[in-house]
């Protein structure tokens, strides 16, 4: 299963460089690097990002965060799935600049397609 983590530019160029990221300013308050599937994706968004331009997406491999990956609830009860370590760059299997097509859907990158 294949979940999602919102960058800034600076914060992927960080983790490709060290190889992994131990999260955002929200990330450390939480305790836990935030992420969302692919259906909750554009709430965080628009509820964390509203005005935020040049963003990335990271799509990570929920198997392997192992054990650092939990499920808890969240926004309205959702589960949203947490990271309780720093997002190891080997769990990523895809990454690029966050694009919406011309009716405003989020294009995801896919595998393959860093």
């Amino acid at each position: 299963m294949i979940v999602w983590k919102v960058l800034t530019a600076a914060q992927l160029a960080g983790l490709l460089q060290d190889g992994s990221f131990a999260g955002s300013p929200a990330d450390h308050a939480d305790g836990y690097v935030h992420l969302s599937t692919e259906a909750q994706l554009a709430g965080t968004l628009a509820r964390h990002y509203p005005q935020e331009d040049g963003l990335h997406l990271a799509a990570v491999d929920a198997l392997a965060l192992g054990d650092g990956l939990r499920w808890e609830a969240a926004r309205g009860g959702d589960l949203f799935p947490h990271c309780y370590a720093p997002l190891p760059l080997t769990a990523v299997v895809a990454h690029g600049p966050l694009e919406r097509d011309r009716a405003g859907a989020l294009q995801l990158p896919r595998a393959g397609k860093p």
